[in-house]
């Protein structure tokens, strides 16, 4: 005991304890209040050592103080500030299933929506253990079991511990970086940063990207905006006026098909089509499909692909503008435009954490009314992949929130069990697929066809109830699904020769599906127009009956005369109906070869690739410097993102309907108030496994329809 006194009593020993009592806390959050995900041994190794680095980096500060008056008193009030800063999350995760930024702790946004007069109710009696320690400490230093070192380590012993913490996190950040590549410049979720590095340096990370943000937003005026809106209106395509309005008033279901190319359409393996339900629909004579569609993604990818569905401007060269601005931006999306234009409600099914791709804060600031996450599903046991619950399940467990929307309504599903690395359990895919070698392209096939079922088995439920004849069910591709480095073993399967691949292939494979059903409509076909993710909200609107004209958008109506085919990608390069950009060099579409061009051509080139330059540099400066805010059009008003909470989605529904009585336009109302549940049918056979009662379902996860 008394060597453990003399220990704790020099600077040395009590710059340890604190540290080690500070780990033991945040170990404890780690694996008691937070949802970190750790899904490997790997993981849970990186998150015990995480904590170590940025903590004695911080308390190592004070071991530059002499004075042993100062000493001890920083150290504790850097280890109290460090403990409030854990804690803050702690109840701020509770309620949002998210780890609070710098915005949110000045009191933007969420923290004064969700955590004030509701903080005392998230306490629960074991957040005592987060400053118990604190207390003991204090109270062995006023008995004197720990006494007051007056000696310093010196320069030499305080500039060791920096070196060392510096050292440690450098190795921790490499281990992040394995595991989790462009960790700190993708930043899709935060809870990533959090499992990989810890609170402090996720906290430190938000400040800087927070006050790069600002500079750029301080410097922004006016005058930039309105260079924007002069080349938007001058890019402005009018609407097809065979086409404008021909969804008017219908429903909209949006079908996210993760990591979905569109050399899928049609495509057999062994005799067998890999997805003969979609397509039965991109034949069908209801449908509008386009064959020459193609992603636009960068690092953002899923989110890059969700932001220009809903805003028609481009995502970030670097980064996702989901999360890096995401949470301030104004947005003129299509939620919000739906809804002051057609009062339309909305709401978005996805089986994943709602923080991931921090789309439980960009879906307020686009207007979205409702976010059914993974928190409203029971995604335990083997119902849930890498990034959330199975399509089969997703599809059948919202139904109990979809009937409940008011019609008409915007309703967005992301499926992700066609997400790498492809994998399925045996039981859930029967599909036999190619020999490749390759274990991502064989495997793709199998969950391509899965969520292929998982459609029409929810397009099955849709017509039962009555919704399908009264929706336009818009279906994409959000991104490519196998890599450039991986086509080569794609190419065979594809009909392809692989000793001859090369760039050129690669920007054509980058075709992912885009239709637009409208059941009961005829003359559907397929359209060979060249267009882009950038063009889905122009044209979608125009189907709806709205006029895009007044909205900041990048993209074109695809049924318009006036469509711009040039189709720009993120990193410059652009792909256009008789020829390809790649870095520069030319190809034909017709023949594939790289073109020679004259001067003439030179010229037409170099002035298709100022347009694209142009486009992507606009966009990147309204969303980089948030211009929008410079900029109302006439009928709509910037959305207020306090106006929405994503908790108790189902009983807000109830509540709505109970007030509009028999006004209630649900098909939950239409159905005599009878839950259509039972008439949605799935094979899927995880729910064998189902059980009643489950303990493990929160309030949210309840069935509250009956």
């Amino acid at each position: 005991m008394n060597y453990i006194r003399q220990k704790l009593s020099t600077r040395l020993g009590f710059f340890s304890l604190l540290l080690f009592l500070f780990w033991l806390k945040t170990i404890y959050a780690y694996f008691y209040d937070f949802q970190l995900g750790l899904n490997s041994p790997f993981e849970f190794i990186v998150a015990l050592i995480n904590p170590i680095a940025t903590t004695a980096f911080l308390f190592g500060i004070a071991m530059y103080i002499k004075p042993s008056r100062l000493f001890y008193p920083i150290i504790l009030i850097l280890d109290i500030v460090n403990t409030l800063l854990l804690y803050l999350n702690v109840i701020y995760f509770r309620e949002f299933t998210d780890f609070m930024t710098i915005s949110t702790m000045t009191g933007y946004s969420k923290v004064n929506q969700g955590l004030s007069g509701s903080s005392l109710a998230l306490t629960m009696p074991h957040d005592i253990f987060f400053w118990l320690d604190i207390v003991i400490v204090i109270l062995l230093m006023l008995f004197r079991f720990i006494k007051i070192d007056k000696r310093n380590i010196g320069f030499k012993g305080s500039f060791t511990i920096t070196s060392l913490s510096i050292l440690l996190f450098t190795v921790n950040l490499s281990f992040g970086e394995m595991d989790r590549p462009q960790l700190l410049t993708r930043t899709f979720d935060r809870t990533y940063i959090v499992k990989y590095l810890g609170i402090d340096s996720f906290t430190m990370y938000d400040a800087i990207k927070q006050q790069h943000n600002n500079d750029l937003r301080a410097m922004a005026t006016k005058s930039e905006m309105d260079d924007v809106l002069k080349y938007t209106r001058k890019h402005y395509a009018a609407p097809n006026n065979k086409m404008f309005g021909m969804a008017k008033g219908k429903n909209v279901f949006v079908i996210h098909l993760e990591s979905f190319q569109q050399f899928l359409i049609n495509k057999k393996i062994n005799g067998k089509e890999v997805t003969p339900f979609l397509n039965s629909l991109y034949k069908n004579k209801s449908t509008y499909s386009f064959d020459n569609f193609f992603h636009q993604v960068g690092q953002g990818k899923t989110s890059d692909a969700e932001n220009m569905l809903e805003t028609s401007t481009f995502g970030l060269p670097q980064g996702s503008l989901f999360t890096q601005f995401g949470s301030d931006n104004i947005f003129q999306a299509a939620p919000a435009i739906l809804k002051q234009q057609k009062n339309y409600s909305s709401a978005v099914f996805h089986g994943n954490v709602a923080s991931f791709w921090n789309r439980n804060s960009v879906y307020k600031n686009m207007g979205y009314q409702y976010f059914f996450d993974s928190s409203y599903y029971d995604t335990s046991g083997d119902k849930s992949l890498g990034y959330g619950l199975k399509d089969k399940l997703l599809f059948k467990d919202s139904v109990k929130y979809l009937q409940r929307l008011q019609q008409p309504f915007y309703a967005k599903y992301i499926t992700v069990t066609n997400h790498f690395p492809y994998t399925l359990d045996n039981e859930d895919s029967k599909f036999k697929t190619t020999n490749t070698g390759d274990s991502s392209v064989d495997n793709y096939f199998k969950t391509a066809h899965y969520l292929d079922q998982s459609i029409k088995e929810f397009y099955s439920y849709l017509n039962k109830v009555g919704l399908l004849k009264k929706s336009v069910i818009m279906l994409y591709g959000d991104h490519y699904g196998i890599s450039n480095s991986e086509n080569p073993n794609l190419a065979k399967v594809i009909g392809k020769n692989p000793d001859n691949w090369n760039d050129f292939d690669n920007a054509q494979l980058q075709r992912v599906p885009l239709m637009f059903n409208i059941p009961g409509k005829k003359g559907g076909y397929v359209d060979h127009t060249y267009g882009g993710e950038i063009d889905v909200l122009p044209t979608l609107l125009h189907l709806l009956g709205i006029n895009t004209k007044n909205y900041v958008q990048f993209g074109t109506d695809l049924f318009s005369k006036e469509h711009d085919t040039i189709v720009a990608f993120r990193n410059r390069d652009w792909v256009s109906t008789k020829y390809t950009s790649i870095g520069g060099t030319i190809y034909s579409n017709k023949t594939g070869k790289e073109l020679q061009p004259s001067p003439n051509q030179r010229r037409i080139f170099n002035k298709m690739q100022a347009r694209v330059n142009t486009e992507l540099s606009f966009s990147d400066e309204l969303n980089e410097q948030n211009l929008l805010r410079f900029y109302n059009p006439s009928g709509f008003t910037p959305v207020n993102p306090s106006d929405y909470n994503y908790t108790n989605g189902l009983q807000k529904e109830k509540g709505k309907e109970t007030e509009l009585g028999k006004k209630s336009t649900s098909i939950f109302s239409q159905n005599k108030n009878r839950s259509t549940k039972a008439l949605y049918k799935t094979d899927a056979p995880e729910l064998k496994h189902y059980t009643n009662g489950n303990s493990k379902l929160n309030n949210k996860k309840q069935d509250l329809d009956n």
